[in-house]
């Protein structure tokens, strides 16, 4: 061989073994953590980073840390069970995706693991199975995916040869070595990339737990997508905060209230209209969310006179709270996991009006109030978990209020 092509092969061997290096040390898709993806990304990664998804898994969720500690173990140990089932712990599915991947409960052996909901979770995935197996069983967030191994998908990713190239909002270009981004359109821009996870779930006495998506899922014909809602086009890139409930401001615009209240007699008349804005129930997800509509009769000088309730809505004015009701066999209320039955369901439906009608006696009232609160928990659950709970989550957010003059 002549030296020319001798320094020709070398030089070839130079350009191919370190790409070859860096493809051997690349990780697994799902084992990457978002940082990565913030590289170039870096807007979407911001309003990631302070999403629900983002502190999804056991170890960030206090809400969910504190169930899953209960229901299953430690979610920093290996070989934890669900403890009524002997099985992996199914929430993992949703809650913490990546590592459901792998079979594991350690959750702090990989940064993919303890983020939940974290890009790759998102953007492995290549067609939606639905969440009926064809066994009967329900197969739940990451087992309801069939997943990419070598393209990170998206609804508007290109690939130029091997070259990734950044959707639009994307941020800076890739970096040479990035895995490179494919178009999934049909996937990402349905309902289905959600439903896997917020369709609905159930407990192990079958009694649904976690229902959003399921009217959706349903309905025949042209429906808004979940992401028209919680995944708006914000200056022209699609926002990845992914606010729902833990989001009052959210909440708010998610039920009309209007207060009309006249004297009629000895008495007033007060009706509360409440019309729910959404296609799903509201309050919807997990069957611990509640909403209270306290109503308030006040004096010329603010001070209280009557109320529809003083401690307990559920027993004192039923038609105020707004849930989906369980107990077990004995009709006691007991937390989601333990439930045997559904007691019932004043949620307000999809595109539902309702009107509660209250009878105050008139005497020195000025002015009638309705307020609407949303709760993350039931009472006794607060009282139950409270103690591992930021103050924040424990108190009821007001999201809707109306005034009456008399």
């Amino acid at each position: 061989m002549k030296l020319i092509d001798k320094i020709i092969c070398l030089a070839a061997l130079l350009l191919i073994v370190p790409s070859a290096w860096a493809e051997a040390e690349r990780p697994p898709l799902h084992h990457v953590p978002s940082a990565s993806c913030g590289e170039c990304h870096n807007e979407i990664f911001r309003q990631w980073h302070d999403s629900m998804h983002a502190n999804s898994s056991a170890v960030k969720d206090p809400i969910h840390g504190a169930v899953y500690r209960m229901e299953a173990g430690d979610p920093s140990q290996e070989g934890v069970v669900h403890k009524a089932t002997g099985s992996y712990p199914v929430c993992l599915q949703c809650h913490a995706p990546n590592a459901a991947r792998d079979k594991t409960t350690k959750l702090d052996a990989n940064p993919a693991y303890a983020e939940g909901v974290n890009c790759v979770a998102c953007h492995t995935m290549k067609s939606f199975k639905g969440i009926q197996g064809d066994d009967g069983k329900m197969r739940l967030g990451a087992a309801a995916y069939d997943y990419s191994s070598d393209h990170l998908q998206g609804p508007e990713g290109v690939v130029n040869g091997t070259k990734p190239v950044a959707a639009p909002g994307g941020g800076a270009e890739p970096k040479a070595n990035s895995f490179p981004h494919q178009a999934n359109a049909m996937l990402f821009k349905g309902s289905g990339v959600c439903l896997g996870c917020h369709q609905m779930m159930a407990n192990p006495q079958k009694v649904p737990v976690c229902t959003i998506g399921d009217l959706l899922a349903g309905n025949s014909g042209p429906a808004p997508t979940c992401q028209s809602c919680h995944m708006p086009v914000v200056n022209g890139s699609t926002s990845h905060d992914m606010s729902g409930g833990h989001d009052a401001s959210k909440v708010r615009k998610s039920v009309a209230m209007e207060l009309v209240a006249k004297a009629e007699g000895t008495q007033i008349k007060a009706v509360v209209s409440l019309r729910n804005t959404l296609l799903h129930t509201m309050p919807s997800g997990a069957a611990f969310r509640n909403m209270v509509v306290k109503v308030t009769a006040l004096d010329d000088k603010g001070q209280l006179i009557w109320s529809n309730f003083k401690d307990n809505p559920g027993q004192e004015d039923p038609q105020s709270l707004l849930m989906l009701k369980l107990v077990n066999d004995e009709g006691k209320p007991v937390m989601p996991p333990q439930a045997t039955k559904i007691a019932g369901d004043s949620r307000l439906q999809p595109n539902e009006k309702r009107d509660l009608t209250y009878l105050i006696p008139a005497a020195g009232v000025k002015q009638v109030r309705a307020e609407l609160f949303y709760h993350l928990m039931t009472k006794p659950m607060v009282e139950k978990i409270g103690d591992k709970l930021p103050a924040e989550l424990k108190q009821p957010a007001l999201v809707g209020r109306s005034d009456a003059m008399l």
